[in-house]
């Protein structure tokens, strides 16, 4: 048996290893499951998925050092127009470095970035076909943006700059008008975006009666934060909103899938605030052009009226003496068939009274004397019933606390009963 080795000596002969078998440079394929910088440094955690069911089937650390990260960093971003992030798809040079005390790695030296634009791109690419299968791709083109669309749902961050200039745009415009704006925050850069912003149209679909259209702006924030409006969720979200949707996220040439499926793009916060302002002035404009179109016809129409108001007023006079002359005649007549008609009716209804009146009294006396004889007939029978009557024949009443019993087993055991007979009450106990 061998002399065993120190931990060290085991970890210098695989140093030694690897530095004589690995000793080139690599460009390997992966994606990206975990990137942090720390002093300066860049660490990263890749990772290969099985293509069928997303199984992660090799893992691996990396490193770039800051000297070279600085480099590589910058160039990275100016050509993808995107941070370097987790899930990212990633072409790395890299060479193989063993340290007795830290272990396995992988040292980066290159990105090629080339390899990530189109990767990314056909993300995209694959995400618009998804859009326009399911037939939700042109939604929101659909959509009108009401006439008076003041009332606007705001998502962006709180305390963005972007957000500012929107406001200031809307409420510091020449023709006064007035708009209703509510803020509904959220994270507008880094891996957040997607779930806040759709939080923030969920809150709005919630009252999205309140609402005329949703505004979403992004200002400040760098081109290379855009991956985050790039994605399928938020994309079926903004399409299938019923609100017409504003964007105004990016730069002159960054078009988001978020972009191409809202309603309208514009380029920046102000620009949006300019769109809602222009859609409105073309609106006051139809409306200013409605009010002077209308006065004149209304001018017109007075015109012709009082033009024949005075053409008929000439020939009132005539007409009147005509008119009038006939109508008295016709109220001679009518006045006169009145009284007739009016005579007829009162010799009629008086008649009727007579008679009703001699028919009235037979029927009282015949009723007061079925009356009578119904009163006589309930005398006896009251007669009949009393119970003094009944005790005079040798009949007795029994009554338990002041009440009649007539039923035998409402009574108990120890009950004290009181029978009444003709002369006098006698009290028993139930046993």
């Amino acid at each position: 048996m061998n002399a065993p080795l120190s931990l060290f000596e085991l970890n210098n002969l695989v140093r030694e290893v690897v530095s004589t078998s690995l000793s080139m440079e690599y460009w390997v394929e992966a994606e990206l499951s975990e990137i942090r910088e720390v002093r300066g440094h860049c660490y990263m955690e890749l990772v290969q998925k099985d293509l069928f069911s997303n199984t992660p089937v090799a893992k691996a650390s990396a490193k770039c050092w800051k000297s070279r990260w600085m480099y590589i960093r910058p160039k990275f971003e100016q050509v993808t127009g995107q941070y370097l992030r987790s899930g990212m798809k990633v072409m790395l040079k890299v060479y193989a470095d063993f340290h007795e005390a830290y272990g396995f790695s992988w040292i980066v030296t290159d990105i090629n970035a080339e390899y990530t634009l189109g990767d990314m791109a056909r993300k995209r690419m694959q995400i618009i076909a998804q859009l326009k299968k399911e037939g939700v791709f042109d939604l929101q083109k659909e959509l009108s943006l009401p006439v008076f669309a003041q009332r606007i749902a705001v998502v962006s961050s709180e305390n963005a700059a972007g957000f500012g200039d929107f406001m200031r745009q809307l409420t510091d415009n020449s023709y006064g008008f007035k708009f209703h704006v509510e803020l509904f925050p959220a994270i507008m850069q880094g891996e957040g975006i997607e779930n806040s912003v759709i939080a923030a149209l969920n809150a709005i679909n919630g009252r999205f009666e309140d609402f005329d259209a949703v505004v979403i702006i992004r200002g400040g924030g760098a081109t290379s934060d855009m991956s985050g409006f790039d994605t399928l969720a938020l994309a079926e979200n903004v399409a299938n909103f019923p609100l017409p949707i504003i964007t105004g996220i990016g730069h002159e040439r960054d078009e988001s899938v978020l972009d191409m499926i809202s309603h309208t793009r514009v380029k920046t916060p102000t620009a949006a605030a300019a769109f809602l302002l222009e859609h409105l002035e073309v609106v006051w404009h139809i409306l200013v052009d409605a009010e002077t179109e209308m006065v004149t016809i209304a001018q017109h129409r007075i015109e012709t009226e009082k033009q024949r108001l005075l053409h008929v007023a000439e020939k009132i006079p005539v007409l009147f003496s005509l008119v009038k002359t006939r109508h008295e005649n016709q109220l001679d007549k009518l006045l006169m068939n009145i009284i007739s008609l009016i005579n007829e009716r009162f010799s009629s209804e008086k008649h009727n009274v007579m008679m009703l009146e001699e028919k009235l009294k037979s029927l009282v006396d015949v009723r007061l004397q079925n009356e009578k004889h119904h009163l006589l007939m309930l005398e006896q029978r009251a007669k009949a019933l009393d119970p003094e009557i009944l005790l005079n024949r040798g009949y007795s009443i029994t009554l338990h606390n002041g009440r009649v019993v007539v039923d035998a087993s409402t009574l108990k055991t120890g009950d004290e009963v009181e029978t009444k007979v003709r002369k006098g009450i006698f009290k028993s106990i139930i046993k």
